[in-house]
């Protein structure tokens, strides 16, 4: 098939990488460069990096919405384009350009988690299981009827990073069964019941409070690892705590009951991995040996 990519961040490429040994990709679609590192040059997409390394064609219009974009996209004559976290709304006229549409990899199992940050919320939510929709867009947030799903259970011990690089894995193997299969594929509208929405993470969230349970605060650490990276403070530095375990035990909030536990408001985490400022992640064991932790770490 002729296909119009959409993507941008790392979540995409496998997507991408999939579709180019089996279909013609036309042009790929990403987020314009953005400013990074210290020197603040500006840096490509993951999607357009990848792009430009298989030799595809890349655009990176800010908008979509001006005529002369619109119609650059549909001079593109495509049979369909593929949308996975690109980050652009796109207006109806893009929409229908292609013959077939557009088909959006999303990862959750609509209508749970609708929106921009859906694997962060399914394990910050306690969910068992998630997974990959294949939906055809429409003008809603999410909101179209899904054409394949698939579901994943969530590991007890699960990180943000971990599923996700699952689905991506996933959501690669689904679009393409969904391309082979798109004329025998009949579109189920989403229920109208168990919507929700999965709001982008604000960085506020990210302080631990160990006043919570310990359930709560280890679906928080799992949940925002590697970004933003939950975190504490300790002699004024700010550590973040990347992978976690629950455990026996109890305390003061916060209180340390040996190595790496510390006690919650009800109950007791274990921290498996941390990352202390200016420095990689490390197994708690290593960051121990160079940090002291008080008896009580504060919320």
């Amino acid at each position: 098939m002729k296909i119009v990519f959409m993507g941008t961040p790392e979540f995409s490429v496998p997507v991408l990488q999939a579709l180019a040994k089996q279909h013609e990709i036309l042009c790929v679609y990403s987020q314009p460069p953005r400013p990074a590192g210290r020197g603040k040059a500006l840096r490509p997409s993951p999607v357009q990096a990848a792009a430009e390394a298989l030799g595809l064609v890349v655009r990176h219009p800010v908008s979509l919405r001006d005529a002369q974009a619109q119609a650059e996209f549909a001079a593109l004559g495509a049979d369909v384009a593929v949308v996975v976290a690109y980050g652009l709304i796109l207006p109806q006229a893009v929409l229908d350009a292609s013959r077939q549409g557009c088909l959006n990899i999303h990862a959750s199992l609509l209508p749970r988690w609708r929106g921009a940050a859906p694997i962060h919320r399914a394990i910050l939510a306690g969910d068992a299981e998630t997974g990959v929709c294949i939906m055809q867009m429409e003008a809603g947030l999410d909101t179209g009827p899904v054409l394949l799903r698939e579901a994943l259970p969530i590991g007890p011990e699960e990180t943000t990073a971990e599923l996700h690089d699952r689905l991506s894995d996933l959501g690669a193997r689904l679009i393409s069964q969904a391309l082979d299969r798109l004329p025998d594929l009949i579109p189920e509208p989403q229920p109208t019941e168990g919507v929700t929405y999965a709001a982008k993470i604000d960085k506020a969230e990210a302080r631990v409070d160990f006043r919570r349970s310990a359930v709560e605060v280890d679906r928080q650490i799992r949940g925002l690892s590697p970004f933003p990276g939950a975190w504490v403070e300790i002699a004024g530095e700010r550590v973040k705590l990347l992978r976690s375990r629950l455990v026996a035990g109890s305390g003061a909030p916060g209180q340390v009951l040996g190595g790496f536990i510390l006690a919650c408001g009800t109950g007791a985490i274990k921290v498996l991995e941390a990352q202390r400022e200016g420095k990689r992640p490390m197994p708690s064991a290593e960051v121990l040996k160079g940090l002291a932790l008080p008896p009580v770490i504060g919320s």
